[in-house]
């Protein structure tokens, strides 16, 4: 008997549960709001652009709520974190830029590695005490991509190429998931890793660059599975009963498109020392310390 393929009829009830959803204006985290809301979540969208936001919670509807995030600033995070009240049962660290341009946040820091890691670094560790069940952080294949340079994470030292500081800020997402979860043992919260693999959304299209625009725009055509599809391994690792630390992605050929399943990471993104070496950076850079 062939294997039934998982979907979102399969997610168990979310009543009576908070879940944060970073970056839930567009892509994979208005699909994961909308998907949660209508399992009967609580939905905090956290969000850079409000009033985006405010469109999207009225046309999910359910018992939704704006909160504004600016991640690529550690002022706002501070903000979101000390306004919260209450507990939370799951944090989805789903927000992202790729490839883009080099451009350095308010803080001096790298925007892909600010946004993507740092930001949701400081976000977790500040709303941990509130934690009562998981933190879910969206990675990507492209930590595959290599070149991680633990003593240049802000690329002072280095000629910038967008790719490998995208896939150096992905090879943190996982690294810190690791350390996060060595941190929670006897907790009973967990830590979980998904990753979209290649799915049509607009992140792709921030590059800067109009053959880059072009040949994504061809990827997300020909090659990408709709971001419905891409948006079931974040889901699968919020609603599942899964092994703590567990990475999930799709089934399919290349981790490109499929069913979500547990899948691997590459020797660097396994690392241990290094995660604990990549938190010791973090906490230094945020100004944010391990809560518990």
């Amino acid at each position: 008997m062939t294997e039934q393929k998982w979907t979102t009829d399969r997610l168990p009830s979310f009543e009576g549960r908070t879940v944060i959803v970073t970056g839930a204006t567009s892509g994979l985290g208005r699909i994961v709001a909308t998907e949660l809301s209508a399992k009967g979540a609580r939905v905090v969208l956290a969000v850079r652009n409000t009033a985006a936001g405010e469109e999207v919670a009225t046309a999910i509807g359910g018992k939704t709520e704006v909160r504004s995030l600016d991640l690529a600033d550690l002022s706002s995070v501070r903000q979101f974190a000390d306004a919260w009240e209450g507990k939370i049962d799951v944090l989805i660290n789903n927000a992202g830029i790729m490839m883009v341009p080099k451009r350095l946040t308010t803080d001096g820091y790298e925007s892909q590695l600010a946004t993507n890691h740092l930001g949701h670094f400081a976000l977790t560790n500040l709303l941990l005490p509130h934690i009562t069940d998981r933190v879910v952080t969206v990675a990507s294949s492209a930590h595959r991509w290599g070149g991680f340079d633990i003593d240049d994470l802000n690329w002072e030292r280095r000629d910038y190429q967008p790719e490998k500081a995208y896939g150096q800020s992905k090879i943190s997402n996982l690294l810190f998931t690791l350390e996060l979860q060595r941190r929670l043992e006897g907790t009973g919260i967990r830590a979980y890793a998904a990753h979209p693999g290649y799915a049509a959304t607009n992140l792709q299209s921030h590059t800067g660059n109009r053959l880059k625009h072009a040949l994504m725009t061809l990827g997300n055509r020909v090659v990408a599975q709709s971001a419905e599809a891409g948006a079931l391994p974040t889901l699968y690792a919020a609603g599942q009963d899964l092994p703590a630390g567990s990475y999930v992605g799709p089934d399919g050929l290349g981790e490109y498109r499929g069913s979500p399943t547990l899948v691997g990471r590459t020797a660097i993104a396994s690392d241990p020392d290094l995660a604990r070496k990549l938190w010791a950076e973090s906490e230094a850079m945020t100004g944010v310390s391990w809560p518990l």
